[in-house]
């Protein structure tokens, strides 16, 4: 294995490019003169319509108007989506010294309403153990950039189906954390949840092409990705300027 194992995915086609936009898109967000004073409300915001995007990408498609008004509190996966974003702040720390455990409490915090038997809470599937073991020593490992590691992230967790019925709001809070604890997105500001959910079937799409596990299909998933990171980059932007607008 080489010194850094996520090293020759740069040189995948339309890799380099992927990760630069969403840089550049990220740049442009931080610049942003609203994040000066509301920086806290940006964020919180963020994590909102991340939930909403999430759980929506899950199949638990309600209003954002009814999740920010409380009234979809008896959707299980919106609540647990809430929850799960809810926990980023404090997983920070445990998902650079303990990945697996940042896993399990995110697993935990997402399908606490969707299992009868909280036995399952924080496992993952036995099938899915070995990778997610590997995944961790690669986290431990690489120095790639945060859009990159958090392709990866998000395509094993997600490929594997490691934390059903949870896999993919776990994948996506997952994500978050890395994008966070990477520096990229260091107060989590970005909606990359909505970015997924505004590329409407790519999503899927690029997902299959990441388990086909081919170069051509590797490349595609975090071309993807990088521009999921750029439509919710734009998002928040958005979020800054209606605050703005007051």
């Amino acid at each position: 294995m080489p010194s850094d194992p996520l090293a020759p995915l740069l040189d995948l086609p339309g890799v380099t490019d992927g990760v630069a936009r969403s840089r550049s898109a990220v740049d442009a967000l931080l610049g942003n003169r609203t994040l000066r004073r509301r920086s806290p409300d940006v964020s919180a915001e963020s994590s909102l319509r991340g939930a909403w995007a999430s759980a929506w990408l899950a199949g638990e498609q309600v209003a954002l108007d009814d999740v920010r008004s409380g009234q979809a509190s008896d959707g299980p996966v919106t609540q647990g989506a809430l929850r799960a974003q809810a926990a980023i702040g404090a997983l920070a720390d445990t998902w650079t010294r303990a990945p697996r455990q940042a896993l399990a409490r995110l697993h935990a915090l997402a399908a606490a309403d969707l299992v009868d038997d909280a036995d399952v809470l924080g496992r993952p599937a036995p099938e899915a153990a070995q990778r997610l073991d590997i995944l961790a020593a690669v986290l431990g490992e690489t120095s790639a950039p945060a859009v990159v590691v958090a392709a990866i992230v998000h395509g094993e967790i997600l490929g594997l189906d490691a934390f059903a019925p949870a896999s993919g709001v776990v994948a996506r809070a997952a994500v978050r954390l890395t994008l966070v604890e990477r520096g990229l997105d260091p107060k989590s500001l970005v909606v990359v949840e909505a970015g997924h959910r505004e590329l409407g079937a790519a999503y899927d799409e690029a997902l299959a092409a990441y388990r086909s596990a081919t170069r051509t299909g590797i490349a595609a998933w975090i071309v993807h990705c990088c521009d999921a990171v750029v439509a919710g980059a734009q998002e928040s932007t958005a979020i800054c300027e209606a605050l703005a607008r007051g």
